[in-house]
């Protein structure tokens, strides 16, 4: 039947459904899916032939976990491309498939490689849109590991019988709801299992169409235990709105937009979440950028005042084994690192210092820079950021010598020597180098001391990927998860906008550029440079291996119901466990004297710096007053405190 035909025949079935009015994003008209992909679509045969071709460029040029996934998968994206394109000459203007048919096609390609940084962007009128239901799912566990899935969030308005927050989703269109996610990951495929099944839940209810083909059928069937324990079903259909503004131009030939690792399906739907279910949000932000907040404001008078409410929530948390404070990065999508890294400081300092819980889940990621120059800030350690490679090609090779040693704008002549090397050598990969500077990963040190736990799930991707890879090669703190690995996103993802701008700036002498304008407004997004590991996992890529856990915790009820209760009881416990360091100074200048007073905790040696000169080192049993001579204003102090000798704090200010 066909999808009008289906929509005649249930049009009856759906009154009731259509009669209850879903509150959706503000300002914007919410329409059935099956209305919206009636009137969907423009494309010409030769407009798709483009699309396909520069997708094969990409992949075969510029992507650089090909041979990774090929072998990790067994999967050939671009033989499937090939395939798609040669069928495509036998078609015409009349017998070409629906465009939304070769939307998903092209999807289902970029899906098999199992990659988010990795995708087909649909044109509009699917840019920009999300596909929804108006409520949120999310599993939790018993003590004995059974598994439930529970009604978390719903869209202002929307009612149905004993329907709400705690009533427990059993079937998905008469399907098991675990099975149900399960199928759906396959579709939408992670890293690694526990990647697959956080993505196969999240995207039951919300799909931006940017980057996920619409959902087959144009209403769901849900079976679930009401809040007073009956049996109910319910029938609500797909609509379709329009989503929040990106914060960051990933177009844009800039040092943000080169330096992004953000996964962009998490991203779309943190907006949409945000627009959906989190309105006093959005107000906070009035249509700005978080970067862009200039006024503080807080979502609610328990949390600390932030400029910048869409990325940061601080607060102060109470559990058995005592207060400490909770931080949570709900993204690291901004154009300013040192912005964000700095708010991140402030914050800190405003909550206990007994212990902070560092909150990514869900998060992402966004600016390189902003996740790794935030890592200083909770270790003494000097911070190694993690190298990237190129995939050794001829684009790429030309790629990097248009762009040498340009340090006004996107440097890549560190990997240029490499790639050109790479052609007698043989090798598959450009030399390992930092995206993020290094001086910047280390200019301000260590703000926080008291103990780090570091909160993650199997949506962490990309940017806090990258992140979380470092809280672990750095040793700062303890890794709490809530799935057994991170989403395993390791790269610096660049678009096909990107790219060519790249390429064509400054134009070059005499040569057509092999990127071509894509139409309607559709785009590309390719893995440029993967990451590797720094410390003990030197080298080890991130891509699919991820991140794991110290620690584990499975969601319970109660954390779903009450605001995280368990888990955030659990990062207590651990907090309690870690020692507690504490190192703080006192300056006074007299003349070109500085007398300095050192109180320390868990500290038995303290060396002193002066503009990185070491002048003296001390044994600690109590406080401590030292005289510096010949040191004059606006000089650096730095205190580096050790335990049984290891470096275990560290405190600078400036004279």
């Amino acid at each position: 039947m066909t999808r009008t035909g289906k929509k005649t025949a249930a049009a009856a079935k759906k009154t009731a459904a259509r009669r209850r009015a879903s509150a959706v994003v503000k300002e914007a008209s919410a329409v059935p899916l099956s209305d919206f992909l009636d009137s969907a679509g423009t494309l010409t045969l030769d407009q798709r032939k483009l699309l396909v071709d520069q997708a094969l460029l990409l992949l075969d040029q510029n992507y650089v976990h090909l041979p990774l996934k090929v072998a990790m998968h067994a999967v050939n994206p671009l033989q499937r491309l090939r395939v798609m394109r040669a069928r495509m000459e036998r078609q015409t203007s009349e017998t070409m498939q629906a465009e939304w048919m070769f939307h998903r096609e092209m999807s289902s390609i970029f899906h098999s490689v199992r990659d988010l940084h990795t995708n087909y962007l649909l044109p509009v009128p699917f840019a920009g849109k999300i596909a929804y239901l108006p409520f949120m799912i999310e599993k939790c566990y018993d003590p004995d590991g059974t598994e439930h899935y529970l009604i978390t969030q719903t869209v202002t308005g929307f009612t149905a019988p004993q329907f709400g927050k705690g009533a427990e989703v059993t079937h998905w269109n008469g399907t098991p709801i675990a099975r149900a996610v399960a199928l759906n990951g396959a579709i939408f495929a992670g890293s690694n299992d526990a990647a697959n099944l956080a993505r196969g839940l999240e995207s039951l209810t919300l799909r931006p169409l940017v980057i996920q083909a619409p959902p087959d059928e144009d209403w769901v069937t849900l079976t679930y235990v009401g809040l007073d324990g009956s049996n109910q079903e319910l029938r609500e259909q797909w609509k379709v709105t329009a989503n929040l503004p990106p914060m960051t131009d990933l177009d844009a030939v800039s040092e943000a937009s080169a330096s992004m690792g953000l996964d962009l399906d998490s991203d779309e739907k943190s907006r949409a979440k945000k627009a959906l279910y989190v309105r006093d949000v959005v107000d906070l932000e009035r249509g700005q950028s978080s970067a862009e907040l200039a006024a503080p404001a807080a979502v609610t008078g328990a949390d600390l005042p932030t400029t910048m409410p869409g990325v940061f929530r601080a607060r102060e948390v109470v559990t058995p084994s005592g207060n400490f404070g909770h931080l949570r990065i709900f993204t690291f999508s901004v154009q300013d690192p040192v912005a964000f890294r700095d708010e991140f400081v402030r914050l800190a300092a405003a909550l206990p210092q007994t212990g902070l819980i560092v909150d990514v889940r869900d998060n992402g990621g966004g600016h390189i820079y902003a996740s790794e120059f935030t890592l200083q800030t909770m270790t003494p350690r000097r911070i190694a950021p993690e190298p990237v490679q190129f995939i050794s090609t001829p684009l790429n090779l030309k790629l990097c010598r248009r762009h040498k040693d340009n340090p006004a704008g996107i440097d890549l002549g560190p990997w240029l020597d490499s790639l050109d090397l790479a052609i007698e050598t043989g090798a598959q990969y450009s030399a390992a180098k930092p995206i993020t500077p290094e001086d910047g990963a280390n200019d301000v040190g260590q703000t926080y001391h008291g103990p780090v736990v570091l909160i993650t799930d199997a949506r962490v991707y990309s940017a806090t990927d990258i992140f979380t890879a470092g809280f672990a090669d750095h040793e700062i703190g303890t890794i709490l998860g809530v799935d057994d690995n991170t989403g395993a996103g390791g790269a610096n993802v660049w678009t096909h906008g990107l790219l060519a701008s790249l390429l064509n700036e400054p134009p070059p002498p005499d040569e057509t550029s092999p990127y071509v304008a894509l139409p309607n407004g559709a785009n590309l997004r390719v893995a440029i440079r993967r990451t590797l590991r720094v410390g003990k996992l030197a080298g080890t890529p991130v891509e699919d291996l991820g991140v794991k856990p110290h620690e584990t915790h499975r969601m319970t009820r109660a954390d779903l119901l009450e605001g995280n209760v368990d888990l955030l009881n659990r990062a207590g416990s651990l907090l309690a466990a870690m020692p507690i360091r504490r190192l703080d100074l006192k300056t006074s200048l007299s003349g070109t004297t500085l007398t300095v007073a050192i109180d320390a905790q868990g500290i038995d040696r303290v060396d002193l710096y002066v503009n990185d000169r070491p002048i003296s080192s001390e044994d600690l049993t109590g406080p401590l007053s030292i005289d510096i001579l010949d040191v004059a204003p606006g000089q650096l102090l730095r205190a580096d405190g050790y335990e049984s000798g290891a470096l275990v704090a560290s405190r600078r200010t400036t004279v």
